[in-house]
């Protein structure tokens, strides 16, 4: 009798066991299934990528990109979009960077406007994921790397947190920081 106790016991175990592993595997595989929809949308609607050059595969969290990009701006830009959507735990950038071939005197200006426009949206998108920046409220604008900073803000901390995402931003080369600090306590 406490042979087939203790043999009931043990495959109830087993079973509860085996059948949590498969909740936890079914979890995970929709929880990578729901970061891969949000993954391939955000590429999608960011107008600065060619999302259809872009593959999106998720494995427990980790977002692996493959394809190609015009220049390592993109592939950077890739990595910050994705990084910011819940669930992701990290980005595994593995997209390869092929130039598109362009004239050689159209090539200075299309550059110098494509690295503006790559680093405005990068800034944008990093003030609209912060929860403590309301990036509604912040224009960015972008002129040969500089970027201008107008808008308002809660408080000096705010500002002073916004200014720092502007210049941590790769390829900036200054800052203008034209915010004002608004007291809500008015």
């Amino acid at each position: 009798m406490k042979r087939t106790i203790l043999t009931l016991a043990f495959a109830t175990a087993f079973s509860t066991t085996a059948v949590n592993a498969a909740d936890n595997q079914w979890e995970k595989e929709a929880s990578d299934a729901w970061i891969d929809g949000k993954a391939e949308a955000t590429l999608l609607f960011n107008g600065n990528l060619n999302s259809f050059d872009i593959n999106t595969d998720v494995k427990n969290g980790v977002v692996i990109l493959t394809g190609k990009v015009d220049h390592s701006v993109d592939k950077k830009l890739a990595t910050e979009l994705l990084i910011g959507i819940d669930g992701v735990k990290e980005v595994d950038n593995r997209l390869t960077v092929v130039p598109e071939k362009k004239d050689k005197e159209d090539k200075g200006d299309a550059e110098s406007d494509f690295v503006d426009a790559k680093i405005a949206t990068v800034i944008k998108t990093r003030l609209l994921f912060d929860t403590d920046i309301s990036g509604t409220d912040i224009d960015v604008d972008v002129d040969n790397q500089t970027v201008t900073l107008t808008g308002e803000v809660e408080s000096d901390a705010e500002k002073q947190l916004v200014v720092n995402i502007a210049a941590n931003a790769d390829d900036v080369k200054r800052v203008n920081n034209k915010l004002t600090v608004v007291d809500e306590r008015s």
